[in-house]
């Protein structure tokens, strides 16, 4: 499984590391949720770490080789003005390559305590393609 860096986040043009000074603090974009990845003897397992938002706004959906990732906010989602900001419980998209080991079918996911847990479990004797990467 690979991460697909063109997949900045939902209505952020700047990248991920775009920062800009607000009435003397430092403002970062927050449109994304930190994800980390793991892998086990039969799967790959993704965690998106994403609290406070709901079940039901998630969104995941396989097209071709590619997973996306996704939340939406609900209607009238309350915006008040924050003194101090170092989360979003905005919406944000992350879009993943999947490769032929991973079985598309019968990914699963569940959210627990603020992390959204996606299982994307292998094709039972196809193990994930590894190549060696010459360095110059």
């Amino acid at each position: 499984m690979y991460y697909n860096e063109s997949c900045a986040a939902k209505g952020n043009n700047y990248g991920s590391n775009y920062q800009s000074r607000r009435g003397g603090m430092l403002i970062r974009s927050m449109q994304r949720a930190a994800v980390n990845i793991f892998k086990t003897d039969s799967s790959f397992e993704m965690l998106v770490f994403a609290p406070g938002r709901i079940r039901e706004h998630f969104h995941l959906d396989v097209k071709g080789s590619t997973l996306t990732v996704s939340y939406s906010p609900p209607d009238g989602f309350p915006r008040p003005d924050w003194i101090l900001r170092e989360y979003s419980r905005g919406g944000f998209e992350r879009t993943f390559d999947l490769d032929a080991s991973i079985d598309a079918n019968n990914i699963s996911a569940k959210y627990v305590d603020g992390v959204l847990q996606v299982s994307l479990p292998f094709i039972p004797g196809k193990q994930p393609e590894k190549r060696e990467i010459v360095i110059n």
